[in-house]
C-alpha cells in the first residue's frame, strides 16, 4: 500500500505544478492576444511598421505558446489520471471500495463454472482483478477466465506476469492512457469493420484531376495578380468552381469512409499512443516480446501507422467545416488528397488493425494478472504437470481480505475425489469456491492464493449456484439434473475438475441419498478431481467402497458460551456436530 501512496503524492505533485504552469501560460498567452491586437491597431491607425512587426511577432509566439500550452494541458491529464489509479489501489487495499467495473454484462447462468464461482458481476474475481481500460482488454480479460490454456501458453503467461509485476510504473502509465479513451464496443467495432471493408480505388482521372487543376488554378491567379488580366482571373474562378464540382463527385466515396467514425480519430489517436508505449519498452519474457513483434509489418510501426490513420480521419472529418472546407478544396482540392491517402492506407495496413488491437487487449489482461501479484506478493505461482497432480499448501480464497482469510492444505494426489461434510455455515461453499477460483487463476498464469501449489490444469465444472427459469418453464430441480448431464457428458470426453454443492436439493431425502450416491459412483467412474459438499452424512460411508478414491473431509461447528463458533479448518474424516438445530432454538424459532 505504501507504493501506491508515494506514487499518488509523487504524481499529485506533478498535477499541481502542471497546473500553476497551465494558469501562468494561460495569463501570458491573454497578455499576447491583447498586445498583438494593440499593434495591429497601432499600425493601421499610425502606419508604424515597427508595430507591424510586433503584432506579427506576438502573433506568430501566439501559435507556439498554443502548442507548449496544449502539451502542458495533456500531461495534465494524465497525471491527474494517475493520481486516481493510485487512490483507486489505496482504496481497494484498504477495502473501502472495489472501483473496478465488474464485468456484468457477461454474467451467464448456463456457463460451466463462471456463474457459480461469482467470476463476473459485483465483488467477483473479475472485479478484483480487472485493471483494463479498453473494450478489447476486457474482452481479453474475460475470455482468459472463461478459458484453459495449455500448459506451455499458461507457463508463458507467468513469465510475462512475474516481470509486468515489477513494472509499476509502465504499467499505470498504459492504464491511464487507455482511461483517457472514451472506448466501448461500439467504437471497436466501427474501427474493425472499417478495416474489412475495401473501398475502391479513386479514379486516375481524378488523380490526374487532383493535381493539375490546383496547380492551373494558382498559376491563373498569379497571372491575374502579375498583369491584371481578366483572362487569367477568369480561369482561376472557373477553376475553383471545377474543383468544388470534382469533390461533390467525390464527397460519396468520403462519406464512406468516415460514416458512423465521426469522433473515433481522437480513440484511435490514444490507442496509437499506447501501441507506442508498447513499443517503446524493453522486456524479456517470451511472451511480452511476441506480442511486441506484432506491432512491426515491415512498413514501420504500429503506433506510427495509427497516429497517421488518426490523423487522416480527423483531417476527413474537417470537410463538415463549412467555409474553410470550401476555401481549401476549391483552390487546393485539399479533401481529395486526404481521400487517396486514407484509401492508400487502408490498403497498406488495415488488416493489421485487428491484430495491433488484440496486442493493446492481450497487454492489459496481462496487465491486469500483473497487477494482482504486485498486490499479493505472498501468493505463489503453481507448479505445473500433466500427471493430474494437484496441490496446495495454505490455500485460501484470494478475494477475501487477508486478515478474515483460513487457508487449508489441500492434497488430491491420494484421494483424487473429497466428500465434505459440515453444518451450514461452516465454509463448505466457500471453500468449493476456493479451490475453483484458485483453478481458474492456475489455468489463466496468474499466481494462486497458496504459499505453495503443484496443479494439472484442468477444466472446471461445477454446480452449486442454480436457479428456476420461468422463461424456460424449468424448474430447479429439471436445471440442476441438466447441469449435472453436462457434466457427466463432459468427463466422458476429458479429466476435469468437478465440484458440486449440495445436489438435487430439489427431491425427498431418499431420492436425493441415491441420486448422491450414483453421481459419486459415476465421478469415480470417470477419474474426476474435485469435491463434493453434501449434509447426509450417510452418503459419505461410499468411501469405504473406493479407499484408493474418495475420501472423507470436514468442516467443524463448536458450540463456546452458549455461541456457535466456526474455525473454517479443513478436518480429516465426517462432521460430528451440528448447528442447525441449536441456532434455530437460540432464535427462539423452536
Amino acid at each position: 500500500m505504501n507504493q501506491y501512496e508515494v506514487l499518488r503524492q509523487n504524481h499529485l505533485n506533478d498535477y499541481l505544478q502542471l497546473t500553476r504552469k497551465y494558469n501562468l501560460l494561460s495569463a501570458v498567452r491573454l497578455a499576447v492576444v491583447l498586445g498583438s491586437i494593440v499593434g495591429f491597431y497601432d499600425y493601421f491607425q499610425a502606419d508604424r511598421f515597427a508595430s507591424l512587426w510586433i503584432a506579427l511577432f506576438l502573433a506568430a509566439l501566439f501559435l507556439v505558446l498554443i502548442k507548449i500550452h496544449d502539451k502542458i494541458s495533456w500531461n495534465r491529464k494524465v497525471k491527474k489520471t494517475l493520481v486516481g489509479i493510485n487512490e483507486d489501489e489505496l482504496a481497494y487495499l484498504s477495502h473501502t471500495a472495489i472501483p473496478f467495473e465488474d464485468g456484468t454484462d457477461k454474467i451467464d447462468p448456463a456457463h460451466a463454472y463462471a456463474y457459480d464461482l461469482d467470476i463476473f458481476g459485483k465483488n467477483s474475481l473479475f472485479q478484483h482483478l480487472n485493471r483494463t481500460a479498453t473494450w478489447i482488454g476486457k474482452t481479453k480479460l474475460a475470455e482468459l477466465l472463461l478459458s484453459l490454456l495449455p500448459n506451455t501458453a499458461i507457463h508463458a503467461n507467468q513469465a510475462a506476469v512475474k516481470e509486468l509485476a515489477e513494472k509499476i510504473n509502465w504499467r499505470q502509465d498504459v492504464l491511464a492512457l487507455g482511461k483517457l479513451i472514451s472506448d466501448s464496443r461500439e467504437a471497436y467495432d466501427k474501427l474493425v469493420d472499417w478495416s474489412k471493408n475495401q473501398g475502391k480505388e479513386m479514379a486516375h482521372i481524378w488523380v490526374l484531376a487532383m493535381y493539375v487543376s490546383p496547380m492551373v488554378l494558382i498559376g491563373a491567379f498569379i497571372g491575374f495578380i502579375a498583369t491584371k488580366n481578366t483572362a487569367f482571373g477568369d480561369t482561376a474562378v472557373v477553376l475553383f468552381l471545377l474543383n468544388l464540382g470534382i469533390l461533390i463527385v467525390l464527397n460519396k466515396q468520403i462519406r464512406l469512409e468516415i460514416v458512423n467514425l465521426d469522433k473515433v480519430s481522437e480513440i484511435i489517436r490514444m490507442y496509437g499512443l499506447i501501441l507506442e508505449k508498447i513499443g517503446q519498452e524493453n522486456f524479456e519474457a517470451d511472451r511480452l516480446n511476441a506480442l511486441k513483434n506484432k506491432l512491426q509489418d515491415g512498413t514501420g510501426t504500429a503506433s506510427v501507422q495509427i497516429k497517421k490513420l488518426s490523423a487522416l480521419f480527423a483531417n476527413l472529418d474537417s470537410i463538415q467545416n463549412g467555409l474553410a472546407a470550401i476555401l481549401f478544396n476549391g483552390v487546393f482540392l485539399y479533401h481529395a488528397h486526404v481521400l487517396r491517402r486514407l484509401l492508400q492506407w487502408k490498403k497498406a495496413h488495415s488488416a493489421q488493425i485487428p491484430v495491433w488491437l488484440d496486442v493493446i487487449g492481450e497487454i492489459e489482461t496481462l496487465n491486469s494478472l500483473a497487477n494482482f501479484s504486485c498486490n499479493n506478493p505472498a501468493f505463489a505461482f503453481p507448479e505445473l504437470n500433466d500427471r493430474f497432480e494437484i496441490e496446495f499448501r495454505r490455500l485460501g480464497h484470494p478475494l477475501l481480505p487477508q486478515e478474515k482469510r483460513v487457508c487449508n492444505d489441500v492434497d488430491f494426489n491420494v484421494h483424487p475425489f473429497m466428500i465434505l461434510t459440515g453444518s451450514n455455515m461452516s465454509g463448505k461453499s466457500t471453500f468449493l469456491r476456493t479451490l475453483g477460483i484458485n483453478m481458474i487463476l492456475a489455468g489463466a498464469g496468474a499466481p494462486v492464493c497458496a504459499t505453495q501449489a503443484r496443479v494439472h490444469p484442468l477444466n472446471v465444472l461445477v454446480s452449486m449456484r442454480l436457479s428456476d427459469s420461468l422463461s424456460d418453464s424449468e424448474s430447479y430441480f429439471f436445471a440442476e439434473v441438466k447441469r449435472l448431464k453436462g457434466i457427466m457428458n463432459a468427463l466422458g470426453t476429458r479429466n476435469c475438475f468437478v465440484l458440486l454443492d449440495e445436489i438435487l436439493r430439489g427431491t425427498n431425502s431418499d431420492d436425493k441419498r441415491s441420486g448422491t450416491l450414483g453421481v459419486i459412483k459415476k465421478m469415480v467412474a470417470h477419474h474426476a478431481i474435485g469435491a463434493i459438499a453434501t449434509h447426509d452424512l450417510e452418503v459419505c460411508l461410499i468411501a469405504d467402497d473406493y479407499p484408493d478414491t474418495l475420501v472423507n473431509r470436514c468442516f467443524e461447528v463448536e458450540i463456546i458460551d452458549d455461541e456457535l463458533v466456526f474455525d473454517y479448518t479443513l478436518r480429516a474424516g465426517i462432521c460430528k456436530n451440528k448447528s442447525a438445530t441449536f441456532l434455530m432454538k437460540k432464535m427462539e424459532i423452536i
